[in-house]
């Protein structure tokens, strides 16, 4: 498979695009004016101790307190307690024995804890944080306070598992794990030498710092996007990568130079006189991304919706009516739309719940096969997931690592006028509201001369297709209403003032 990688980088954002067969898959948006955070170490200070949540707040020096739930509390809080009880179990004894406990028996108010932000603030929620902190390395993950040597799930090949826990064992550094990642498969013991000293390196320095600040502190900051996109997928299956920032070219070929010197010969500085995405027609497919509708071929269309609790991906067959049987037009017509969820999945960052909503098939060997195939979309994907066969009403859940927000928080913010709802009140029900309001405001017989401020739209709703609503609620009230046209106001909305004084009386009448 051809696989090439593309970074845009402008005054204030950086956008790294993954292209697979010369189809854009995957795409990260930096902002240099917001900072991401996933990664970053801070030793912080526990605020607040919730034994009914099992969770706890903690103060990392940010504006909203990080959550610290009692699963992600490793085992160096969980040993503190009887000393002769450490000696008779096994860590994993203790961290199940204390978690059962409760975690009020594990951290206290006040107390100062070393912590990984493992889920970027969203929406209205602060960061979520461990304090089983890990730094990701070229090859390896380097993980404090551990014994073990773990290697990456998508390495299936045992001998080789076998090989690489071999070169490892007599090179873990005591008292810390190591996890190798998939790009550490086929590689040599002096590879992995290399990636451990820097590893090491790095967190010396970060428990000096530990050592020697109060609490709350950044100890460790992750790698900007530029780098730490580098680090995780600029690897031998990559044909080429392309950026168009000569800082950022100069920022890659020292790290290739460092880590993976074979790889230097595949960066390239792009020169030329049009955008760099424009070159390979990106703008379009980002521009759709953002798009509740998108279609597939042969005319069918996906709907997604994102919510608060979950994502949905309803499957339409459009203009698609087959040349077939009906059963075979909808396998078709779902296989279609799996490999575009996955790859919309893929490129918008989705993370959490997600529920694709398939046209329903009877052929149970069908919804099979249409199951691997969803899955087979993923294989390339290095987000954690898990899914669920196709039921048979035609729904697929599943769930997938969320790390940040999705690039459709990133790049988009909610509408000002349906707050994200999608959908606004109609001119017949904002018309309804205005002759309530009328209705009581002559309840209250204080006032009888009104300006009555509204878009066109729905001016010509009230007075101008053929039952005057505004000419009724001067004869019923024995009101005197002067109908204002103003295009700056949203066609759901509407002002009335006081003709006496011009003042906005609005909100004195309404519910």
């Amino acid at each position: 498979m051809k696989k090439e990688i593309l970074i845009n980088s402008t005054e204030h954002e950086t956008r790294v695009a993954i292209l697979e067969n010369d189809k854009l898959v995957e795409l990260e948006v930096g902002r240099h004016d917001t900072e991401r955070i996933a990664g970053d170490i801070y030793k912080g200070i526990i605020r607040t101790v919730l034994p009914g949540m099992q969770a706890a707040f903690v103060d990392i020096g940010m504006e909203k307190a990080a959550y610290l739930h009692s699963s992600d509390v490793g085992k160096v809080y969980s040993r503190h307690g009887d000393s002769e009880t450490m000696e008779e179990e096994s860590p994993a004894d203790i961290i199940r024995k204390k978690r059962r406990a409760g975690i009020e028996t594990v951290l206290k108010k006040n107390q100062e804890v070393l912590v990984q932000v493992i889920k970027e603030p969203i929406g209205t929620k602060g960061p979520r944080v461990a304090t089983e902190v890990s730094i990701p390395g070229r090859f390896l993950v380097l993980v404090p306070d551990d014994d073990h040597i773990r290697v990456s799930k998508r390495i299936s090949n045992w001998p080789e598992k076998r090989r690489l826990r071999k070169i490892l064992e007599p090179n873990r550094p005591e008292g810390f794990g190591l996890i190798v990642r998939t790009e550490g498969e086929g590689a040599s013991e002096e590879d992995f030498r290399a990636d451990i000293k820097r590893l090491m390196r790095l967190w010396k320095k970060l428990d000096r710092k530990a050592s020697s600040t109060p609490a709350p502190v950044l100890l460790h900051k992750e790698a900007e996007v530029t780098v730490g996109r580098i680090r995780d997928v600029f690897t031998e299956d990559v044909d080429r990568l392309i950026v168009d920032n000569r800082s950022d070219y100069k920022k890659i070929i020292s790290y290739a130079r460092q880590v993976a010197p074979e790889l230097r010969k595949r960066v390239e500085l792009y020169k030329g006189a049009a955008p760099l995405f424009d070159l390979y027609d990106l703008e379009p497919e980002i521009e759709k991304m953002l798009e509740r509708k998108v279609w597939i071929k042969k005319g069918a269309y996906l709907i997604i919706d994102q919510t608060e609790a979950m994502v949905t991906i309803d499957v339409n067959t459009g203009r698609f009516v087959g040349k077939r049987d009906q059963e075979r037009t909808i396998f078709e017509t779902n296989i279609l739309a799996a490999r575009e969820a996955a790859r919309q999945i893929r490129l918008r960052d989705i993370g959490g719940l997600i529920i694709c909503d398939f046209i329903d098939m009877y052929n149970r060997d069908n919804r099979r096969k249409l199951y691997e195939e969803f899955c087979r979309c993923f294989e390339r994907d290095r987000a954690k997931r898990a899914i669920n066969p196709v039921t048979e009403f035609g729904i697929m859940e599943m769930t997938r690592e969320r790390i940040r927000p999705s690039n459709m928080h990133t790049m988009s913010e909610p509408c000002p006028y349906c707050a994200g709802l999608g959908r606004l009140p109609s001119r017949q029900t904002t018309a309804t509201k205005v002759e309530r309001w009328f209705m009581r405001a002559k309840a209250d017989r204080k006032m009888r001369d009104f300006h009555l401020v509204v878009n066109p739209t729905l001016a010509e709703e009230m007075a101008d297709n053929g039952h005057n609503r505004v000419a009724r609620l001067m004869k019923v009230h024995g009101f005197k209403i002067n109908l204002l046209r103003d295009t700056t106001i949203p066609v759901h909305e509407y002002r009335i003032y006081n003709a006496g004084n011009n003042e906005e009386i609005t909100e004195k009448y309404s519910v």
